[in-house]
């Protein structure tokens, strides 16, 4: 297992509660020994004015996913974790239902993480390819 933190999915929610996630309905259902799971639906929320999801519902998604496998890497009481850069290829349309992302590490350094995003329509079909890379920086000591 990778995580220094194994926490519930439930517990995954409950930290993303009242965020963007929250807002476009992303909610973790699957923590693996090296791999994070979560689902976000198709809707108005999600979707462009055509009708497709949107891709920035997509990144929404990958980030989310790459940002909190990194925070159940780190020591938090010492360092935070930052989003760097994210890129997507936006493979395949969605007009409805759910669309699943699933995490996993391409790389896990002291100061780097690069994260690997797939996210797939109901059928398992790649509708997403997403890389993230995620700064690992110390937090800096409470000022007198």
């Amino acid at each position: 297992m990778i995580w220094n933190q194994k926490p519930t999915a439930q517990a995954l929610n409950e930290l993303g509660r009242n965020t963007l996630g929250d807002h476009i309905g992303i909610r973790f259902t699957e923590i693996g020994d090296d791999f994070l799971r979560a689902t976000m639906p198709v809707d108005a929320r999600t979707q462009q004015p055509a009708g497709l999801l949107h891709g920035g519902a997509s990144v929404a998604l990958a980030e989310t996913l790459g940002s909190i496998a990194s925070y159940l890497l780190v020591d938090l009481k010492t360092h935070a974790c930052v989003g760097l850069e994210i890129n997507a290829n936006h493979i395949k349309g969605v007009k409805e239902g759910l669309v699943t992302g699933t995490v996993r590490a391409f790389h896990i350094g002291r100061t780097t993480h690069v994260w690997d995003i797939r996210i797939e329509n109901e059928a398992q079909q790649l509708v997403c390819i997403s890389r993230l890379t995620v700064a690992v920086i110390p937090k800096r000591a409470p000022s007198a």
